[in-house]
């Protein structure tokens, strides 16, 4: 996610042995306290390793859960490793605990896209949109997922209104789903349909006409 690469403090140090992998004690516990694990893997990921950065940030996030700092950079981990399931629990966690932290609603809503959620995903990053409309990057993915909720409700028709991703067509423009539904309705009830401005129904027939004959 490299969109949030602003939310992790600049730290000094490198903090990992050879390869990135973090220094260990001889129990295989990182090296440091939690603080150090937290700074240390968030160097880790804003150098681009989130697989070792992801190893102390789940301890830090272990040792301190209630830490929103900490849950946020190890999903941003989880989610540049792959692990997109996991990283959506944190995510969520976060925005759970505050929501109004726009990127945690972020996180949470591309997560569930590369889930295949895109309803979720739409919902989250609509919420991270309204709250920070300048940002590039989540007007963009809230148009990818609308895009994707569009072309998969084109194979079943059109989206209706209320569902995420539907969109109001312009004033005056014709309503695509009332069309359709029109469309879809058998003939038989458009033929009885009075005409405006009439109030008749159709014409009796049967054991009526014979009870006025």
């Amino acid at each position: 996610m490299a969109e949030g690469d602003e939310r992790v403090d600049d730290v000094a140090g490198d903090g990992a042995g050879e390869g990135g992998v973090p220094e260990q004690r001889r129990s295989g516990e990182p090296v440091g306290d939690v603080y150090e694990w937290f700074r240390r893997g968030a160097q880790l990921l804003a150098q681009g390793n989130p697989a070792a950065a992801e190893q102390l940030l789940a301890r830090a996030a272990a040792a301190e859960p209630a830490s929103r700092s900490i849950r946020e950079a190890l999903a941003r981990a989880q989610f540049d490793a792959g692990s997109y399931a996991a990283a959506l629990e944190n995510f969520r966690a976060v925005a759970l605990a505050d929501p109004s932290d726009d990127y945690a609603q972020f996180g949470w809503g591309v997560a569930a896209a590369r889930l295949g959620d895109f309803e979720t995903s739409a919902e989250h990053l609509a919420l991270a949109v309204a709250m920070r409309p300048d940002a590039d990057h989540y007007r963009a993915a809230l148009r990818q997922t609308r895009a994707t909720l569009a072309a998969r409700a084109g194979a079943f028709g059109p989206l209706l209104p209320g569902a995420p991703g539907y969109l109001e067509p312009p004033a005056g423009a014709e309503d695509p789903p009332r069309r359709a539904r029109e469309r879809a309705r058998p003939p038989e009830d458009r033929a009885f349909e009075r005409e405006p401005g009439t109030t008749a129904g159709p014409e009796p027939t049967g054991e009526r006409d014979r009870q006025d004959g």
